[in-house]
């Protein structure tokens, strides 16, 4: 059995300052009720979410609760609590609706240049603290920039990470430990949409050929 993995990242207006090249990676709230409308009824779709943006609890939870779907939420630790993210109590919330907490980090890193000070505190300080305030251990991982080699990966055992997400496009094996994603674009449109969710499960297992990704820019 295969799944297609939707990777999504704000949603609406931002109520902070985008990092540079992080709008191409928002959409619209009309976008992302159209991707709802196309995934409700389907069993091998995922939704996923990164970085911990406020309009996770804002915009995405209350409809997620009204169509009874569960997702997956990816927090950056280290933001938790400022301007534009979630705060520790939305964190809780999402984890009370039932929704699986992930970690994307402590704070936007390519992971492949960590020395090892900073390779504890993306792997194991910050899904300690995100499962602290969750009330439950935290073991799935999600990728920043979608960026991985072997080191990574071998950190990644070694952090006894249960599954680990990429941002490489097409389907992934149900119950593989890396899972392939697709991100939502800013451009979006049902053409798309009907490409990624039809024709993307017949790519399952393309992401072999892709395994040194480069950094999204």
């Amino acid at each position: 059995m295969v799944t297609v993995n939707l990777a999504v990242h704000g949603i609406g207006r931002p109520a902070r300052q985008l990092d540079p090249g992080e709008d191409e990676r928002w959409v619209t709230v009309e976008q992302f009720e159209r991707v709802l409308d196309a995934v409700g009824e389907r069993d091998d779709v995922h939704l996923t979410f990164d970085d911990g943006n406020e309009s996770d609890v804002e915009v995405v939870l209350p409809r997620l609760v009204d169509r009874g779907l569960k997702a997956e939420f990816f927090p950056l630790a280290g933001r938790l609590g400022q301007r534009g993210y979630l705060d520790r109590d939305a964190l809780r919330e999402l984890a009370r609706a039932g929704m699986e907490i992930g970690s994307h980090g402590w704070e936007p890193r390519d992971w492949r240049r960590l020395d090892e000070r900073h390779a504890r505190r993306e792997l194991t300080d910050a899904p300690k603290l995100l499962g602290d305030l969750c009330g439950r251990p935290v073991r799935r991982f999600s990728l920043p920039f979608g960026a991985y080699d072997r080191q990574v990966l071998t950190r990644l055992r070694q952090a006894g990470a249960t599954r680990v997400y990429t941002s490489d496009g097409g389907a992934a094996s149900h119950d593989g430990w890396l899972q392939a994603r697709t991100e939502l674009r800013h451009d979006l449109d049902g053409a798309w949409l009907d490409d990624v969710l039809v024709a993307g499960r017949r790519r399952a297992g393309n992401w072999v050929s892709r395994v040194f990704r480069r950094p999204a820019r």
